[in-house]
């Protein structure tokens, strides 16, 4: 029996719905040892993603858990529902060719949204034309493609393709006017820049992974290259290498004039050390002969605008909520340069060169404003919103007055502008219009103090006259991580819980970015258990006030957030009914030795630094520090089995402890997508079917018999 990969039958559950029968996942001896330390990993085995024990473990955790699913009453509904509240049409991403604007457009269901072309001096859709068809290309929707830059005579734009989810990505080139792809395809790119230059343009790309190893085994040794149109990839030119340290990452930026280019490079997902070069056609193929600008990787230094051989540059560097300074490249000397915004109490998120202007995007109190100002910082002036939203700017130009930016809020879907503060004229590009009664909802800010006593700010958005008699589901969302802010976005799927009497609640937990880099480095590192306390706080903040008790509170967050909500059920299972991570890094002992994993590391620590950082990690783990017989939330557990950024072998790993240890009164399932990878690009069939099982999941174990339908 030892030698069977699943035993019979060994765990029968009562679980809201239907009984869980789950299959017990062998167990095999493996340990690691770490400054002499040993940690014991029995399902080691399931981070061989390609062996055939692993694909029968996913297809039998597969069945167990739409066994389960197929058993909620009002599924069927919650998908119908959510079919109904995504159709609708929707215009993102305006960008600016030459005399034309470039677009994102979906009727509504179309799984991947089309590229569409419109002329500038066009008054509506009525000379709008197809430019690429992703659906065409690719019928089941697996396909995902993005525009990534035009060549200066806007007659070409390099096209990115990802397939089933994963990073990887194959580079072609799409003649605009001709409207058709080039013979040119550049493979085994990842995280690349793309910068055009006379007839080619710079790109990162690696070496070809091993064979069965595509998914998992470590990317580094970036380079970059040139690429000519028309060559075949063994053709480009070598342009920059690191032979002393492969773990970089590498972004190439040329100025608006083209004299200078600037060489960005990370070691990892926090901070970059900036490098730059004068351009000339005599030298552009060169190899690694850039120097240094700000050394180090300590700062963040965005070149935006250039002014001959002095930069603008956007830069926390000695300013944690960043500011605008005009560099000389021939002055080194820091007490030299010039600064043109300086740092205030509200992060300066990002800075456009306009003609004779600048344009500056702030977060406070993470909802964005826009401000317009001289080229020397006076002059400033709010530039008006729809209200306490979030706001990004698309398309600008040095060299052009117009600019295209976009806004949304919790209850606005993705609004399109254009802008032109010479002749200020302002129009609207698109405006969605999605079925539901917005007036209906309310969005407040409350704050609250975590265990430090640190005051931590969330939004919440409800129902207009919710009652506070601690029954109200509540859908706990969280990231708290790699300085990214969680600021108002429409999410046409809120609405399906909205209607439920659902309260969504979005804190900005310490480790974004909403106060600058000192609150991200307030959740990192050794700060990390920070942004569990603050969201555990958020939650004992929604019991207190009332808005929900923990038998109806549920808890969820995606990759660095099923990290959060996977350490938070640990650390606190009596206070959540259900937990939704979703392609969390769950062991946090491993994580470097799959894929980018390594460029995690100056946000979390590695086991291998350092002792100290290894009892950290071991610390809040979620993959270590399951107990047994402990009752844990309601847990439905999602991956994917492309996704080569968090490998899924996270979450496997998790599942299957978590199933031979937690108390058997709450359901812990997993969910593995097949063709499919971390998140971005999934065609919309395939998000209704993810988010309406978690829907289902989440409202079946807070006590929902059935839905609420609008009339």
């Amino acid at each position: 029996m030892k030698n069977f990969l699943y035993l019979t039958l060994a765990m029968t559950v009562l679980a809201g719905c239907a009984r869980v029968n789950y299959f017990k996942t062998k167990k095999i001896e493996h340990t690691d040892t770490y400054f002499g330390h040993e940690v014991k990993d029995e399902y080691q085995w399931l981070e061989n993603e390609q062996s055939k024990e692993t694909e029968h473990w996913v297809d039998r955790e597969n069945k167990i858990t739409q066994k389960y699913l197929s058993k909620i009453k009002f599924r069927d509904q919650m998908k119908t529902r959510l079919t109904q509240l995504n159709d609708f049409e929707r215009l993102n991403g305006f960008r600016k060719i030459g005399q034309n604007y470039i677009y994102q457009k979906n009727t509504g269901l179309q799984k991947q949204s089309v590229y569409m072309i419109r002329p500038v001096t066009a008054e509506n859709d009525s000379l709008d034309e197809v430019l690429i068809d992703p659906n065409l290309i690719d019928s089941t929707g697996k396909t995902h493609i993005t525009l990534l830059e035009y060549g200066q005579d806007f007659d070409y734009i390099v096209v990115a393709f990802n397939e089933s989810g994963s990073d990887w990505t194959t580079l072609k080139v799409y003649d605009i006017f001709k409207r058709k792809f080039l013979s040119d395809e550049l493979k085994w790119v990842k995280y690349s820049s793309i910068q055009w230059y006379e007839q080619g343009f710079y790109y990162s790309r690696y070496n070809a992974p091993p064979a069965g190893k595509e998914l998992s085994s470590i990317n580094d040794d970036q380079k970059i290259y040139f690429h000519n149109i028309g060559q075949s990839q063994d053709k480009d030119a070598l342009i920059f290498e690191d032979l002393n340290n492969s773990k970089l990452y590498y972004e190439v930026i040329n100025t608006d004039d083209k004299s200078i280019q600037i060489l960005n490079k990370y070691n990892g997902t926090d901070g970059f050390e900036t490098h730059y070069r004068r351009l000339a056609y005599s030298s552009y193929l060169k190899k690694n002969d850039f120097q240094v600008l700000f050394k180090g990787f300590n700062s963040k230094n965005k070149v935006i605008g250039s002014n001959g051989r002095q930069l603008y540059v956007l830069t926390n560097y000695q300013a944690p909520n960043y500011k605008l300074l005009l560099v000389d490249i021939d002055q080194k000397d820091p007490s030299a340069w010039i600064e043109i915004i300086p740092e205030s109490t509200s992060l300066l998120e990002d800075v456009k060169m306009l003609p004779g202007k600048i344009l500056a995007l702030y977060l406070k109190n993470a909802h964005s404003e826009l401000v317009e100002m001289s080229l020397n910082g006076t002059n400033r002036e709010n530039l008006f919103l729809p209200g306490l939203g979030t706001v990004e700017i698309n398309y600008s130009d040095a060299y052009d007055s117009e600019f295209l930016y976009s806004y949304t809020s919790f209850s606005q879907p993705t609004m399109s502008f254009s802008g032109n503060l010479i002749s200020r004229d302002f129009k609207i590009l698109s405006e969605p219009t999605v079925k539901f009664d917005a007036s209906l909802y309310d969005t407040e800010q409350v704050w609250y103090s975590s265990k430090d006593g640190t005051r931590i700010p969330m939004f919440i958005f409800k129902k207009k006259g919710l009652v506070l008699n601690g029954a109200n589901p509540v859908y706990l969302y969280g990231y708290g991580g790699f300085s990214i802010n969680m600021t108002p976005e429409f999410r046409a799927s809120y609405i399906a819980l909205l209607e439920q009497g659902v309260v969504i609640a979005i804190p900005n937990l310490r480790g974004g970015e909403e106060f600058g880099e000192n609150w991200h480095r307030a959740g990192m590192l050794m700060n990390k258990q920070n942004v569990f306390d603050d969201f555990i706080g958020a939650a004992e903040y929604l019991i207190k006030e009332k808005y929900t008790s923990s038998d109806k509170l549920a808890i969820a967050g995606g990759s660095n957030g099923g990290l959060l909500v996977g350490a938070c059920m640990m650390q606190r299972p009596d206070l959540f009914k259900v937990a939704l991570p979703a392609v969390g890094v769950m062991d946090m002992l491993k994580f470097q030795k799959f894929t980018v994993g390594w460029g995690w590391v100056p946000e979390y620590g590695s086991s291998d630094q350092s002792e100290s950082m290894f009892k950290y990690l071991l610390g809040y783990s979620p993959y270590h520090n399951i107990t047994k017989k402990v009752k844990y939330p309601a847990t439905l557990i999602t991956t994917a089995d492309h996704d080569d950024r968090v490998v899924p072998a996270h979450s496997y790993k998790f599942a299957a402890r978590l199933q031979a240890n937690a108390n058997k009164s709450n359901p812990s399932l997993i969910q593995i997508f097949k063709d499919s990878g971390h998140g971005a690009g999934k065609p919309i069939n395939q998000k209704i079917e993810e988010t309406a099982d978690a829907w289902s999941f989440f409202l079946w174990n807070v006590g929902l018999k059935s839905l609420v339908l609008p009339k």
